[in-house]
C-alpha cells in the first residue's frame, strides 16, 4: 500500500481533473502519483435481432472514427444504471426495458480512477435519439460474428467495446471462438 501525504489539484476541467499527489511508497521513500480524476461512465452492450448495437464516432484524442458500444459519462451524483438508461436512448434511439450490470472495467488503472460500468440491455424497443449538441455519431448494427472478427483484426480498438464483445462471445452459444 502507498500512503497519500498530500493531494495537489493541478487542473479542474469539465470532464476531468488532474492531480499530482505526494505519496509514501511501500519502502518508506517519497513518490509522486499523477492521477486523472474522472466521474466514471456507463456503457451498454445490446444484441438486437442477432446484431450488436454500436455507434461510430470521431474521437479527437485519436484523430479517428471508432466503433464503440453506446456509452457516456456519469453526471455528478448520478447512479451508473441511470446513466446507462439515459445514454442508451440518447445515442441510439433505443430504450431498454431491463438493464443488467455485467461487470466494471478499469480502463487505465496506472493513471486514472475512472470506472466504466458495462450493462446488458434487454427488452429493447424504439425510443427517440437525442444527441448532445457537441455529439455526432451514427448507429451501426453488426452481426456478433462480424463484430468479433473486427475485434480480432484490430479494427475495433476501444477497450470497453472489445471487452464487452468478447464477453458476449464467451457467453454465447451462437459464436464459435475458434472460427
Amino acid at each position: 500500500m502507498e500512503k497519500t501525504v498530500k493531494k495537489n489539484t493541478i487542473y479542474s476541467g469539465k470532464v476531468v481533473n488532474l492531480r499530482c499527489d505526494e505519496v509514501l511508497l511501500e519502502n518508506g521513500k517519497p513518490g509522486k502519483r499523477e492521477i486523472v480524476e474522472h466521474p466514471g461512465g456507463a456503457a451498454i452492450l445490446c444484441e438486437k435481432e442477432g446484431k450488436i448495437v454500436l455507434v461510430r464516432q470521431y474521437r479527437y484524442a485519436y484523430g479517428e472514427e471508432l466503433l464503440e458500444i453506446p456509452a457516456g459519462k456519469l453526471n455528478r451524483g448520478e447512479e451508473p444504471l441511470s446513466a446507462a438508461m439515459r445514454e442508451f436512448e440518447e445515442e441510439t434511439g433505443l430504450v431498454a426495458g431491463k438493464m443488467t450490470l455485467l461487470f466494471r472495467l478499469y480502463p487505465s488503472p496506472g493513471y486514472t480512477n475512472e470506472i466504466i460500468y458495462i450493462y446488458l440491455a434487454e427488452e429493447v424497443r424504439e425510443g427517440k435519439q437525442h444527441l448532445d449538441e457537441d455529439e455526432f455519431l451514427s448507429v451501426v448494427l453488426l452481426p456478433l460474428k462480424e463484430a468479433k472478427k473486427l475485434c480480432e483484426e484490430g479494427k475495433i480498438t476501444d477497450s470497453k467495446t472489445l471487452t464487452a464483445i468478447l464477453y458476449l462471445c464467451a457467453h454465447s452459444s451462437d459464436v464459435n471462438m475458434e472460427e
